[in-house]
């Protein structure tokens, strides 16, 4: 094993869109990243285009590829200081939803099939869960772990239960429920692990332009990656068991 003599991240679903911009900005920072894919081939792309990347395959639905990605960072790099669980899916269809219509529609509490909600959650929530369980003790090692939960302002069940909110059945009975899911995740592992030098935060990117909203979404991967990255980044005086986004915290 050979111990890495600077901060190492995991960033799991980006070999594209807001994963990847969050892992470029932490290489900005002097971060060496390890992006996480299924496809470790468009992860590998992926790697290129950062300076000192390197990739790993990453199924967060699969216990054996999680296990085997945590053994693999511990033997290469002898150390793991952050971990942002941005690997995510918006709907469990054989196609994923790429409009906010078609979103919609594949939410619909009364027909979405179970199959599908299950599809999500194990992605979404479970996936995340399993990783963290498996990278902390890594991150227990580190002289200040970070643990950063990609989650959406739908999952906020303040925000979409108040009737001025502009988008009600935006995330339906998947997606949504699955980042409240996440959040309260982000909320258990905080507590548990309070006192010691690991931080648990969520972040809201927001509504970016990326592939699985077809583009549509108005923000861009620089904006949307600006507060992992500073989560990601917090110093001592920082929060654990928060949600924001860069214009501050966002309502439970």
């Amino acid at each position: 094993m050979v111990m890495h003599d600077k901060p190492v991240a995991l960033v799991t679903g980006a070999n594209k869109g807001i994963g990847h911009e969050i892992a470029r900005q932490l290489a900005a920072h002097g971060v060496t990243v390890v992006i996480g894919a299924r496809d470790v081939a468009l992860g590998e792309a992926a790697a290129a285009a950062i300076r000192g990347a390197r990739a790993i395959a990453l199924d967060v639905t699969s216990a054996d590829s999680i296990a085997a990605a945590a053994a693999r960072i511990r033997r290469e790099l002898g150390r793991l200081d952050v971990l942002v669980n941005n690997a995510g899916i918006a709907n469990g269809g054989p196609r994923q939803a790429t409009t906010m219509d078609a979103i919609i529609q594949s939410g619909v509490p009364s027909t979405t099939p179970l199959a599908e909600i299950r599809t999500v959650f194990e992605t979404n929530v479970f996936g995340a869960i399993a990783v963290t369980q498996a990278m902390l003790p890594l991150l227990r090692e580190a002289p200040a772990g970070r643990i950063v939960n990609v989650s959406s302002r739908v999952g906020s069940m303040t925000t979409i239960s108040d009737p001025a909110y502009p988008m009600p059945r935006v995330g339906g009975v998947a997606y949504a429920p699955s980042k409240s899911a996440l959040n309260a995740v982000t909320i258990a592992f905080a507590q548990e692990l309070a006192g010691t030098a690991i931080k648990v935060n969520a972040a809201c990117p927001g509504y970016t332009a990326t592939d699985f909203n077809d583009h549509t979404g108005s923000r861009s991967v620089t904006e949307a990656a600006r507060e992992p990255v500073r989560l990601a980044l917090l110093g001592p005086d920082g929060p654990t068991g928060s949600f924001s986004n860069d214009a501050g915290p966002i309502p439970w």
